[in-house]
């Protein structure tokens, strides 16, 4: 993308690690699944068929090996192909210690 010749660059905030994590997310009486495909310290992409608006905050529930991790988000950005959504990009607004961990033993991983 430019302005007036200027081209900008879109650099993240922090580094994103591609993941398969299972995830659900409640909507109406019931929970929705999803696959959590990345994810980063901010925020993560969720592969879903259903999205909310921009900007709607909600909880997932990503299942880990020892538990259930519960995160608040606020959806940032919808994906749409073909006029079906397939996902959405999410902010983390509080991230638990838990995820934080989790994030650092992933983050070690990707590297090695």
């Amino acid at each position: 993308m430019s302005i007036a010749g200027v081209k900008l660059m879109h650099k993240r905030d922090s580094e994103r690690i591609p993941v398969n994590l299972a995830l659900r997310f409640p909507f109406s009486n019931t929970y929705i699944p999803g696959t959590v495909a990345n994810l980063s310290e901010k925020g993560m992409f969720i592969d879903t068929e259903l999205c909310f608006p921009l900007e709607s905050k909600f909880e997932v529930l990503i299942k880990l090996k020892d538990g259930i991790l519960t995160l608040p988000v606020q959806i940032v950005r919808i994906v749409k192909s073909d006029n079906k959504y397939t996902g959405m990009g999410v902010r983390i607004l509080n991230s638990p210690q838990k995820y934080s961990e989790y994030l650092a033993g992933l983050s070690f991983y990707s590297r090695a």
